[in-house]
């Protein structure tokens, strides 16, 4: 799955995550601030946030432009010196692209969360009618809005274009490598399935949860420093009463929660997910072979595969009831959370209208970066059983012992 594609998957990947902390490190110890020697200035200290698009021409982001593209370039190039593969445009340069669209989606939702403090601020004084108000005003917030909205738009169909030729450029590599060693692995159990259905669900199921990965990741990085800052607003919240950086660790806190929670209650799921596929698969290739020859496929062979279908959805449909009512519950008292946590702070008016917004806005976005495994476990119950066939799969070409899974005969 990975050495067809990257070039040296395990050395590769701790580089990657090593090259990331480093620079980053240094970006913000001291990178940040050398802009200034090419005439690309950090705004001043207490300089208000540009609200509207000009934002991401400002010289802080064109200077984090560069830096960024600096950095992929010595890592690329390090490299290709070292294996270049042949999807090595794809596998680094590619990846480095996608990483780079995703951030500037993330800047665009960080925009967005700027705008909301004075747009709804403005609403707040009208209604309120603590100053004079004009339509103009309000056209003028609205254009902001729609403005950085396009370029979200825009951007975010440019990614998922991306994304898809990616993907099925990984897909690719995947088949080219398993038909090179067909011989080895015609004999595996539904090996046509695997290089061919199985390949496919990968590279699908990839094209969702990478990037809702590397956006998560991202959203994490903008939002964080956010909402340490919004903490000074909020005077108390429930239960744990006045304490540094309280939306922080409130939100930390319910999050991990929800992320044990959804574990425990799903942890049964991939097995059968599992061997939901291999019945699947072993009574989809009697009926093939029943396409040309008479004796196989008879009505009572047939109806024992069907009857290890059935009994491995009907065990699959039991676990999924205790799954689904303990994620939904807690995903759906997630979505008043925040408004708990604030309910100290803005009955006493200790916050505008803008701020609430602004601080629950920034609040979703982190707890939706780190609630990664609740909002996709379905997926990713689906891609840790497609991993574990290719996997075994792999295994025959390597001579080594198949998974435990593997040689498990029982149905459910």
């Amino acid at each position: 799955m990975f050495v067809s594609f990257f070039p040296r998957p395990r050395l590769f990947f701790i580089s990657v995550a090593v090259w990331t902390l480093l620079t980053m490190f240094f970006w913000f110890l001291y990178a940040k601030n050398f802009g200034q020697f090419i005439g690309l200035p950090n705004p001043p200290d207490g300089t208000p946030t540009i609200n509207g698009l000009s934002i991401f021409w400002s010289p802080p982001f064109l200077y984090f432009y560069i830096y960024y593209v600096a950095i992929v370039a010595v890592f690329a190039f390090a490299w290709y010196l070292i294996d270049p593969t042949k999807y090595f445009i794809w596998s680094v340069l590619g990846s480095s692209l996608i990483i780079f669209m995703t951030y500037y989606l993330v800047q665009v939702s960080v925009a967005i969360n700027t705008w909301y403090g004075p747009f709804y601020d403005l609403i707040q004084a009208a209604l309120g009618k603590s100053r004079p108000v004009t339509a103009a005003e309000f056209y003028d917030g609205i254009y902001i809005f729609l403005s950085i909205a396009l370029v979200a738009v825009t951007f975010r169909s440019l990614l998922r274009f991306m994304v898809q030729h990616y993907i099925f450029r990984w897909r690719t590599a995947m088949n080219d490598f398993y038909m090179a060693e067909w011989q080895k692995l015609r004999t595996v159990e539904g090996a046509a399935q695997r290089v061919q259905e199985d390949t496919q669900k990968f590279a699908e199921n990839m094209e969702d949860l990478g990037a809702a990965v590397v956006e998560s990741a991202m959203t994490f990085i903008a939002f964080f420093p956010l909402l340490m800052g919004y903490s000074k607003f909020v005077s108390s919240i429930p239960v744990l009463g006045l304490i540094p950086y309280s939306l922080v660790i409130a939100t930390f806190a319910w999050t991990f929660f929800g992320t044990a929670l959804t574990y425990l209650v799903g942890i049964k799921l991939p097995g059968l997910e599992f061997k939901n596929q291999r019945v699947e698969a072993a009574y989809r290739k009697e009926l093939v072979y029943g396409e040309d020859h008479e004796a196989r496929a008879s009505h009572p062979t047939a109806s024992l595969l069907f009857a290890d279908i059935r009994r491995n959805y009907f065990v699959k449909f039991a676990h999924t009831i205790y799954f689904n009512v303990g994620r939904l519950l807690y995903l759906q008292t997630d979505n008043i959370f925040p408004y708990i946590l604030l309910v100290p702070t803005f009955v006493i008016g200790a916050i505008t209208l803008g701020q609430l917004n602004q601080i629950t806005n920034a609040m979703d976005k982190v707890r939706e970066s780190i609630q990664f495994f609740i909002q996709n476990w379905p997926d990713i119950i689906k891609q840790i059983s497609i991993y574990k066939r290719l996997r075994a799969f792999e295994a025959t070409i390597q001579g080594g012992a198949l998974a435990k899974i593997e040689s498990d005969t029982s149905v459910v």
